[in-house]
Formats: C-alpha cells, structure tokens, sequence
C-alpha cells in the first residue's frame, strides 16, 4: 500500500514545477438550485476501463443522464466480494449502480438519500445513518466527469462545475451501503465524504455565507477529492486508517466555471435537501 501522506504531498508539491498555475475562478450568471446536490458522473467509459481493467457493457450509461442529483442511480466503483477468493478470474474491482444518498437499514423508504448523500468526514463515525458504512469499513470510489457548487460572491446562487485541470477524472470518496427496499429487492447506495474547505483557494468561495461567523469559521465544505495514485488505497484502507484520506484536493489541479443555465436534462422538480443535516 502506498505511503498516504507521501501521496498527498506529491500532488501539491509535484517535482519538477517551480510554478503553479494562478487559479482563477469567474463569476458568471445562474439559477436558484440546490447545487451541492448535482454532480455529473463519468462518463468517458474509456476512462474508466483504463483505468480500473474492467469490461462496461455496450450499453454503459450513468443513470438516467449523466447529471445525477438525491436518489438517482449512478455507477461507482468498489472491490469485488470474491476478490480474495484466489479465483484468478475474479477481477479486483466491479462498477456498479447505486442510489446517490446513503440509505441505513432502517430507512424506509428511497427519498431518504436526500438527506444523506453527502458525509461529513468529522461526524460520519458517530451518526446513525452512516456509521455502519464507515465502520465496516465500505469504500467506494464515485467517478465523476465534473462537480457543481454554488458560488456566493456576488450575493446570489452562481451553479459553478468543478473538473480536473488534466481533463480526467474526479474520483470522489465515497461510503456504500446495501438496503432491502420495501418490496424485498436489495439495492446499493453510497454517500460522498466532505471536508472542511474554509481556507481552500476555490471552495472557501462556495456556499451561502453565514453572516454570524467570521470567515475563516464558515464551515465551508468541499467533497474529498482522491489523488489517482491512492484510488486502490482508499479501496482498501480498514476503518482505522480511513481519516488518513479526508484531505483537500489541490486548487491548482481543477478548473471552475460558471454555467449559464440550468442543465436541460436535470429534473424539474426536483426534492430540495434539508439544510443543515447534508455536509
């Protein structure tokens, strides 16, 4: 297993570059939306099957579009349960479909996840709707082409898309957790783990302000953006080392800008998250 912290600080200190490039976030024009809840999946199936050696089938798509918001299906990526088996034809890693909001087994029902899609890394220990996801520990990898936040500098809600300066990739870290749905069939769901972002270069920008605290306590958030070279490491980390990932993702290697509107395959009505149980 690779050295964690040696990981990190090779992606913000890479050899070589005495220079990095002047991260610059543009302000532009949007919509009132609940962005912390949107994200776009992968969907560069190439990509993926380079990356992790798995097989997509023809039909591959991530959920009913590639945007994904609360309670829809998108596909992410974990260990196989066989791995260990010394089957040789067993692969190390399988990608598969699964609700966007964590559901416990004691949820009763699908529209629970939009309360729980996203875990904050410093209380997902403790909370009963996550604590037996990070205790066994399920780590997944959620794979996403592009992350969207809210940018507040202007006073208003600017849906602003997050993506990887290299053009590859955001592998998110993620929790999953199987859930039996009242008709008997057991389905995936997983939630992504967030860290606190209040001194990040790009996310210290997003969400609304609280006017009460000063500006380096706002709790702002960001989701925790995995370097590459830890992908199989996270895969594998038992609950005790799980902390050792919770780290913000370096401002120079992503690019941000503003969208114009409101994505046209994203639904009307969609189920606005309750603030304040979501990071």
């Amino acid at each position: 297993m690779r050295d964690v912290a040696e990981v990190w600080d090779g992606l913000a200190n890479p050899a070589g570059q005495g220079r990095v490039r002047r991260v610059v976030l543009l302000i532009g024009r949007g919509y009132d939306q609940a962005m912390c809840s949107h994200y776009q999946a992968e969907k560069r199936r190439k990509l993926i099957e380079k990356r992790f050696g798995v097989t997509l089938p023809p039909s591959f798509e991530p959920g009913p579009s590639s945007h994904i918001y609360p309670t829809y299906k998108a596909p992410i990526i974990r260990r196989t349960a066989e791995r260990n088996s010394g089957d040789e034809a067993v692969p190390d890693y399988e990608v598969v479909d699964a609700h966007f909001g964590l559901l416990p087994g004691f949820a009763k029902e699908l529209k629970y996840g939009v309360r729980t899609y996203n875990a904050r890394s410093e209380t997902v220990a403790g909370l009963a709707s996550f604590k037996d996801a990070w205790a066994k520990p399920r780590h997944c990898i959620v794979p996403c082409e592009a992350i969207y936040e809210p940018d507040w500098r202007t006073g208003k809600h600017i849906p602003t898309r997050f993506t990887a300066a290299d053009g590859g990739t955001l592998g998110v870290a993620g929790i999953w957790s199987p859930w039996r749905t009242p008709k008997g069939q057991w389905v995936d769901s997983f939630a992504m783990l967030t860290i606190n972002a209040d001194d990040h270069a790009l996310m210290r920008h997003m969400h609304r302000p609280d006017p009460k605290r000063p500006p380096e306590m706002q709790d702002k958030r960001m989701v925790v953006i995995l370097p590459e070279g830890l992908y199989e490491a996270w895969l594998d980390a038992p609950a005790a080392n799980s902390m050792d990932f919770m780290r913000q993702y370096p401002a120079e290697r992503m690019l941000a800008m503003p969208e114009s509107g409101q994505p046209t395959n994203s639904p009307p009505n969609l189920m606005r998250p309750v603030q304040g149980e979501l990071l």
